[in-house]
């Protein structure tokens, strides 16, 4: 029993370390708090929690607050990545999780991704031998001269209200026609749609649940602890062993869409 209550704290510790390098300027005094502090508080929650949202119900889009101004991916589209001359081909899945697709899919269309850093890079430690995630898109990082230690801390903003985007956390259920917003909920009990499975692709965020801006990150391995509380929006088809370089400190040299650029929709379009 005590190694059962262990492994859990351990995966909830992880995955608050996910929310802590996310993409909200308010997180960066958050980054104080202690591994066991945060992971006995967010236990603390996940059990209150469970009841009231394990059965929520799914929201349909008009319900949810400023998503008709959000770039709306509908069906699906093919994005290549290239690292240090390397293509990785990410398959986004804009039929399941449509604006959290279309954002990732726009951004790339402005050509945000190019000359971003991948800032955070963890492979596993001999306490915790199971690799975890690769992530970047902060905005920040296309400045060489940035601080190091302050990326993870930003957003993407928009030009032409000068306002940081955030997009709603939208996660789809198995047996769902319209994913979830705005909540997390425990997916052991409610299976998701896009799961953290190797090769997955996910928009990182701060504690709060609509914070995710432009940072995502890949899984390294199956982490499906994860699901329920972030989203997944796509999957890598081809060049994992591109991802399975990547360094601290790589730059993305280019970021295309190859296929579906007319599945993406904007406001006013």
């Amino acid at each position: 029993m005590r190694l059962k209550i262990s492994q859990f704290l351990l995966s909830v510790a992880i995955a608050s370390a996910l929310m802590l390098g996310g993409c909200s300027t308010q997180q960066v005094t958050s980054n104080t708090s202690s591994p066991t502090s945060t992971a006995t508080s967010n236990a603390s929650e996940a059990s209150t929690k469970t009841t009231t949202e394990a059965t929520s119900v799914s929201q349909s889009n008009e319900s949810v607050p400023g998503i008709a101004n959000l770039p709306r991916l509908q069906g699906k589209a093919t994005v290549v990545l290239t690292v240090k001359g390397s293509p990785i081909t990410i398959e986004v899945d804009g039929t399941n999780a449509p604006i959290t697709a279309g954002n990732f899919v726009d951004l790339v269309q402005k050509g945000v991704y190019n000359g971003l850093v991948f800032h955070r890079v963890e492979r596993g430690t001999p306490e915790q031998p199971q690799p975890f995630v690769v992530q970047g898109g902060d905005p920040q990082s296309k400045d060489p001269n940035f601080p190091v230690d302050q990326l993870g801390t930003g957003s993407y903003i928009d030009l032409k209200t000068g306002n940081v985007r955030y997009i709603p956390l939208e996660i789809q259920q198995k047996g769902s026609n319209t994913p979830i917003y705005n909540q997390t909920f425990d997916a052991t009990a409610q299976p998701v749609v896009l799961p953290h499975k190797l090769g997955a692709v996910a928009m990182a965020r701060s504690q709060q649940p609509d914070s995710a801006s432009s940072q995502f990150y890949f899984a390294l391995a199956d982490i499906g602890f994860l699901d329920g509380k972030y989203a997944v929006f796509g999957n890598v088809t081809q060049g994992f062993d591109v991802v399975n370089k990547i360094q601290q400190g790589d730059r993305i040299d280019s970021a295309k869409v190859t296929q579906g650029a007319e599945n993406l929709k904007t406001p006013g379009q």
